[in-house]
């Protein structure tokens, strides 16, 4: 696009679509979130690239990775977007801020739902976000009683109630270059507690098995059973797509019995101003859902 004197002007969807690609590092999620199609995105980030002559995204690396020019322009980017929507809420009135109330049933889920609340926050800078833990019976009640407004939930069994999205994950065992097995003791176990789903699914693994396990460390928040992991007390169970947890890694060929998969959804609050959540549940549902792998069946679905 040209202006007067022959300048370019950069269209500001083009730079939305490109930070949402590189914040989400997808072109898949970032179509989602977006509402738009992957092949609409591609064509928005080489438009893009035709427009500044330069490549952004560097091909030759795996995933989403920036070039030394991408990365000028993200930053860049950031800061013409943030402009742009401070001139639109000089130019009319601001709306109320509204908060949104998001509960999980675990605390591992807090990076991909910030990433997935990435596009909304640009399109509704209105909006602020209160995400809290619980467990899945507390999240139901606080649906029906309209004290939150979506509720993300794991469990070993499919929804019970009808659900905006749900898809299966694979659970793997978690450990660190200090972990150690000893097969004349039981497998000790790092856990937020016998309570938690994942480490009552670690136990029945073990048990059918015929292998004893002990609770050697538990912990509230995720970052202390990270370290937890890292300093030897034990191995984890936790979603594949969740594992990028720094100290520990995936033991996909640890001693141990092979972890089965999980049911993970997402509910939706019914009632005024539903579709707006609706929205909210797709770009988070976008940054939580794993990437399928390119010989396997999708395994995601939605249900209204």
């Amino acid at each position: 696009m040209r202006g007067e004197g022959g300048m370019t002007n950069i269209p500001t969807e083009l730079l939305r679509t490109l930070v949402a690609v590189v914040d989400l590092r997808s072109f898949t999620k970032a179509a989602q979130s977006l509402g738009v199609t992957q092949p609409a995105v591609s064509a928005q980030i080489k438009r893009l690239q035709g427009l500044l002559a330069t490549d952004l995204l560097d091909k030759s690396a795996p995933g989403v990775s920036l070039t030394s020019a991408g990365e000028l322009v993200v930053n860049y980017a950031r800061r013409l977007l943030s402009i742009n929507d401070q001139i639109l809420d000089i130019a009319g009135p601001r709306p109320a801020a509204t908060t949104v109330r998001i509960g999980a049933t675990g605390d591992f889920t807090a990076s991909g739902i910030a990433l997935g609340l990435t596009c909304t926050r640009v399109r509704r800078p209105d909006l602020r976000f209160e995400i809290y833990t619980a467990s899945i019976d507390v999240l139901l009640r606080d649906l029906r009683d309209g004290d939150a407004d979506l509720a993300i939930w794991f469990s070993a069994t499919g929804p019970t109630l009808d659900t905006r999205h749900y898809w299966t994950e694979s659970l793997v065992w978690m450990h660190s270059t200090s972990t150690r097995i000893d097969p004349s003791r039981p497998i000790p176990l790092v856990s937020h507690g016998e309570e938690g789903l994942f480490t009552r699914t670690a136990m029945n693994a073990l048990s059918h098995a015929g292998r004893e396990c002990e609770l050697a460390f538990i912990g509230p928040s995720i970052l202390g059973l990270g370290t937890a992991v890292a300093a030897g007390f034990g191995v984890m169970a936790l979603p594949r797509s969740r594992a990028n947890i720094p100290g520990m890694t995936i033991w996909d060929d640890a001693p141990l019995p092979k972890l089965p998969d999980i049911f993970c959804g997402i509910y939706v609050r019914d009632g005024t101003d539903v579709e707006e959540r609706e929205q909210i549940a797709e770009t988070i549902a976008a940054a939580l859902r794993p990437e399928p792998s390119p010989n396997s069946e999708p395994r995601s679905s939605s249900a209204a």
